[in-house]
């Protein structure tokens, strides 16, 4: 291991968003100019707001939090993670939020992806919009119940949507508890 942790980064391939790499027996992906993303845990009394979308390299569409890449935009290097989140939350769902609150940095797949996200809680939301993203976005917004949001994925996964794995955020204590698949 530590010969892999000692060895030279080498970029493989590098398009406008995404970065393959090596390093020793290791080969990974990341975010050109180390981007990272904003996901946004929105909640409206005992309801999350989840965003449903295409996603390409599933092919197929998504259950998925708001999110969105933070200083991906040309001058935007130094967005605040809060300020993007806000940004994300009303662009893709139609909500504003009147409290944003960071809950940390985390990975998605720390094996293979370097690619870091800050978690979002948003709360004292209001509609101003209708949602959906920009155009080059087909975004379905979806308020659900806390109390059904198990049957609500296993009812979107009997349509042949995929479940993103930030959805274990709001399933995690009736998984450990056996109450959920």
């Amino acid at each position: 291991m530590t010969a892999d942790r000692d060895a030279p980064e080498q970029i493989v391939w590098q398009g406008k968003y995404v970065v393959a790499k090596t390093r020793g027996r290791w080969e990974y992906v990341g975010r050109t100019r180390n981007i990272r993303a904003a996901v946004i845990l929105a909640l409206i009394e005992d309801d999350v707001i989840l965003i449903e979308q295409y996603r390409v390299p599933m092919g197929r569409n998504c259950i998925e939090l708001p999110a969105g890449l933070i200083g991906d935009e040309d001058g935007g290097e130094n967005e605040d993670d809060l300020t993007a989140a806000g940004r994300e939350l009303e662009e893709e769902t139609g909500y504003r939020a009147g409290k944003l609150e960071d809950c940390g940095s985390y990975y998605s797949s720390p094996g293979m992806v370097s690619e870091s996200f800050t978690l979002v809680r948003a709360t004292q939301l209001q509609q101003v919009g209708p949602g959906g993203g920009t155009e080059s976005e087909d975004i379905a917004v979806h308020r659900v119940p806390r109390a059904e949001l198990a049957s609500f994925l296993e009812r979107k996964r009997g349509e042949g949507c995929g479940v993103d794995v930030r959805l274990l955020l709001l399933l995690g204590q009736d998984i450990l508890s056996g109450e959920t698949k």
